[in-house]
């Protein structure tokens, strides 16, 4: 595995509360990232996204999403029972796992659906009015206010 060092100071000398982006590069870079279950990302518009997880087995009760203020959880674990199966070939992965995504400022859960295997997750960046940029109305400067200089001099 490589490890990589980014010095990312450059990049920050014109920015303020920006240090988490270098600490998010580093993790991303450096962490082992699990293969299970596979899963795809996918933009469907500007502000709407789509992920999408093989999850062949479990059902809608084995299966927990959560979201927090900017993650995305989801974890999967199938309830065994009792019964005790004989496999001659096992090839369908049932394993427990907890998948998580880290989700930009805004981002929400819309919709979640298990069809056919797979998880679908639908998000949408909703940003609030009041955090949209706005126009500032420039007031033109009146001439009602003028300067006696006569009083000024005495």
């Amino acid at each position: 595995m490589r490890t990589y060092n980014l010095d990312l100071t450059p990049l920050f000398r014109s920015s303020v509360g920006f240090d988490h982006v270098g600490q998010k590069l580093d993790s991303a870079f450096n962490a082992e990232v699990p293969s299970y279950p596979p899963y795809n990302i996918e933009k469907l518009d500007d502000d709407e996204y789509r992920v999408t997880m093989a999850v062949a087995g479990f059902g809608v009760s084995d299966i927990n999403v959560t979201q927090t203020s900017n993650s995305l959880v989801v974890k999967g674990a199938q309830d065994k029972g009792d019964a005790k199966t004989d496999y001659l070939h096992r090839g369908i992965a049932t394993r427990t796992f907890e998948r998580q995504f880290d989700l930009a400022d805004h981002v929400n859960v819309t919709h979640a659906n298990l069809a056919n295997g797979l998880l679908v997750i639908d998000l949408k960046r909703e940003v609030p009015e009041e955090l949209k940029p706005r126009k500032i109305e420039i007031a033109a400067a009146t001439s009602s206010r003028t300067i006696d200089h006569e009083k000024q001099a005495a």
